[in-house]
């Protein structure tokens, strides 16, 4: 029962003896793109690590899911040494070491359960990070692409999709044959299932996670960007089905330019076109937080306006779950569903 008890107030709404107030907005509610996919990001490379069991996860698909999300991705197999699941190839190639629990198989069956769709990441050596060269990963994951299909992909229904990994800005050397040598290897193996990609824009936010800087002078320009992307595009659409770039590297007002480029791009060479809305805050010197819900709704409804076909995120669990580590993200998470107003 809702109570009204001014006119100009907020609304207080009775539950089982306990008062709520419900925010007023001020704002026309859920004119952004939803938030239907995000990753799973175990392997916590810059973020702290949560150390969830499967209890835990299992609350957060649930959470997942009563917010529409039908999509998890997890990012990467492994990172280097740290990996998801007990590969034999990678324990002795790379001297990986094994992890505690099989968390692939974890998050299959959970997917399972709550009806999920389930995109497997490959695997990152690293090399790419140490050289520029994105080639390096072709070979690193000739084999994890056979294995994984063969012991998870081919077992659990909700394996719906592949991820490739490699994240790069611009024409990047190796990029090209990288992606589509991997994309159609996973497509091949899998009978065709969809693949994607998330770069980001090397815009005035691309800084090193690791640095104090939070913006850098030379930032690529929506023509640079489009004619670098258009070539990688004409080299790999055929293999790569979708695209969602990266939403936090750029200012709020130049969304609406570099996103309808993106669109036009993704459209002309017949792939999906996804937002990868970040829900961790780029703008602050301390990496990472919870964003500002503001910042978030910006995002969002600019990727509606330009016709975007999905929205994800990187990523819930850190940012947004009501269970997080982090107390504002359960906070986030309420006031997205008061803005698209999910009961």
């Amino acid at each position: 029962m809702t109570i009204p008890f001014s006119s100009n107030s907020e609304n207080i709404i009775g539950l089982e003896g306990k008062v709520e107030i419900e925010d007023k907005l001020i704002v026309p509610k859920g004119a952004g793109l939803k938030i239907t996919g995000t990753f799973l990001d175990e392997i916590s490379h810059d973020i702290p690590h949560q150390n969830w069991g499967e209890k835990e996860w299992d609350q957060d698909f649930a959470y997942m899911k009563a917010i529409g999300i039908d999509t998890v991705i997890m990012i990467r197999s492994g990172y280097r040494k740290f990996i998801t699941y007990p590969s034999e190839y990678l324990i002795k190639t790379f001297n990986c070491y094994k992890p505690t629990v099989d968390l692939l198989e974890m998050y299959l069956r959970l997917a399972d359960k709550h009806g999920l769709k389930f995109y497997f990441g490959l695997y990152d050596s690293g090399k790419y990070w140490d050289t520029g060269d994105l080639s390096w990963e072709i070979d690193s994951n000739k084999y994890v692409i056979d294995e994984v299909w063969k012991n998870y992909g081919s077992k659990y229904k909700s394996f719906q999709g592949w991820y490739i990994s490699g994240e790069i800005s611009r024409k990047t050397k190796g990029a090209i044959g990288a992606f589509y040598a991997m994309g159609k290897q996973c497509k091949d193996v899998s009978g065709g299932l969809p693949t994607f990609i998330s770069p980001w824009i090397d815009g005035k936010k691309a800084v090193e996670a690791a640095g104090s800087d939070i913006t850098k002078a030379n930032a690529v320009s929506v023509q640079e960007h489009e004619r670098e992307w258009s070539e990688i595009f004409a080299g790999i659409h055929e293999v790569v089905d979708a695209v969602a770039f990266q939403d936090g590297h750029i200012d709020y007002d130049e969304l609406d330019a570099f996103f309808t480029v993106n669109k036009k791009m993704a459209d002309k060479y017949g792939m999906k076109c996804w937002t990868n809305a970040e829900t961790f805050d780029r703008d602050m010197p301390i990496k990472f937080f919870p964003i500002k819900f503001d910042k978030l709704r910006l995002k969002l409804e600019a990727a509606a306006r330009a016709g975007y076909d999905k929205g994800i995120t990187f990523e819930f669990s850190h940012f947004m779950s009501p269970q997080s580590s982090y107390l504002q993200a359960g906070h986030l998470y309420d006031r997205y569903k008061n803005y698209f107003d999910i009961k």
